[in-house]
């Protein structure tokens, strides 16, 4: 299988830049938004709002490869590592590692890239794993480094990475290329096409025993925040995780060759599927902090709790709206309390309420009557 390393004229990778340009244009303007609609929330709710946001980036980068970590075990380590009044909820292995890497990318994002860097990212993922040969440091293994799926005794080859041999020779110019084509180096990138450029580059690489698809999206992140020149925290393993299935076919159509303008094209638009995922969150997040200062101090504790648990769906809400069902789930009261605790939250302008009888359906009442559905 003729794989994209195999060609004589790797890592040259070819595209065509015009069919990114309006991508670009679109990230640039976006990222304003971004950054724009976060100067409207205070100091206070700014740092709430980066823990839920690199929260969520924990919990679907790890998603994305079949690992589901604990969501308030996470927020507790990332509060932790961003020096923040800690919580008592205990931090797993697992979520402290992946938490410590989000850190270490967030705070470190316009530092250069190094073979330590990748290695200290790479022990902070995995340290817990007691399967791998080699932990912070790229592989070593003979065997050949292949993605595969299917039955054991048939396996379908989606990728085969160059031999371990090759990788420190590989790495080293996979370095020297992503510091050369930052903002202000050698030359020069755009924000999305060197970020899809450089992840790409990266998985046809596959440089780690374990672990490279997580270290290949920060990688994604970072160079992403280097191009506007902060922490991008956008959702881009949260869309991605989204998109699963699309992610794994575009990378594995295009480890085939270099022509990467399809791959390119693909993560530009995904990139700004991620941003308005963020807009929409932050916009979520403010109208939260609004809804509270209405009415907090109006919610006995049944309703405050089941309050807090629809907020934890994000958005979207409950799948179908809150029912009574749900509410006696969660706040483990009677029917008959359930009853009277939704119909104050209508009469007080907490919820909304559609349907009738068992139909009846409960939806957060936010700002300027938007709801969270």
């Amino acid at each position: 299988m003729p794989w994209n390393w195999t060609d004589p004229d790797w890592p040259n990778f070819r595209y065509d830049p015009a069919a990114l340009d309006v991508h670009e244009q679109k990230f640039l303007l976006s990222s304003g938004e971004i950054l724009g609609a976060v100067h409207h929330v205070t100091p206070s709710e700014r740092e709430q709002l980066r823990i839920e946001l690199l929260s969520d980036e924990a919990m679907q980068t790890s998603a994305i490869e079949g690992e589901f970590l604990d969501r308030l075990s996470v927020q507790s380590s990332l509060r932790r590592q961003l020096g923040l009044d800690p919580d008592s909820y205990p931090a797993k292995p697992r979520e402290q590692g992946v938490a410590e890497m989000m850190v270490d990318v967030y705070s470190g994002f316009a530092a250069k890239l190094t073979h330590q860097t990748l290695f200290r990212w790479h022990r902070m993922l995995l340290s817990h794993d007691r399967r791998l040969e080699t932990i912070g440091e790229y592989r070593q293994h003979a065997d050949a480094m292949q993605i595969v799926s299917g039955r054991l005794d048939r396996p379908t080859v989606h990728f085969e990475a160059p031999p371990s041999a090759q990788v420190p020779g590989e790495m080293d110019r996979y370095l020297a290329w992503f510091n050369a084509s930052a903002p202000g180096a050698a030359q020069p990138l755009p924000a999305l096409t060197r970020a899809g450029l450089g992840h790409l580059y990266f998985e046809s690489i596959h440089p780690f025993e374990d672990g490279n698809g997580r270290l290949g999206r920060a990688l994604a992140e970072k160079s992403l925040a280097q191009n506007i020149g902060q922490p991008s925290l956008i959702s881009l393993a949260f869309t991605i995780e989204q998109e699963r299935k699309s992610y794994y076919a575009q990378l594995e159509q295009h480890q085939k060759s270099l022509d990467v303008t399809g791959w390119l094209v693909w993560f530009a638009r995904t990139v700004l599927t991620a941003q308005q995922v963020t807009l929409d969150r932050v916009g979520f997040f403010i109208a939260k902090a609004r809804f509270y200062d209405r009415h907090r101090d109006h919610l006995n504790d049944r309703q405050a709790k089941a309050i807090a648990r629809i907020f934890r769906e994000g958005p979207a809400g409950f799948t179908g709206g809150l029912s009574a069902e749900n509410y006696l789930k969660i706040t483990g009261t009677s029917r008959a309390t359930a009853t009277r605790d939704l119909h104050d939250l209508v009469q007080k302008g907490a919820l909304r309420r559609t349907g009738e009888r068992r139909h009846t359906r409960y939806w957060l009442k936010l700002d300027e009557g938007a709801d969270a559905r």
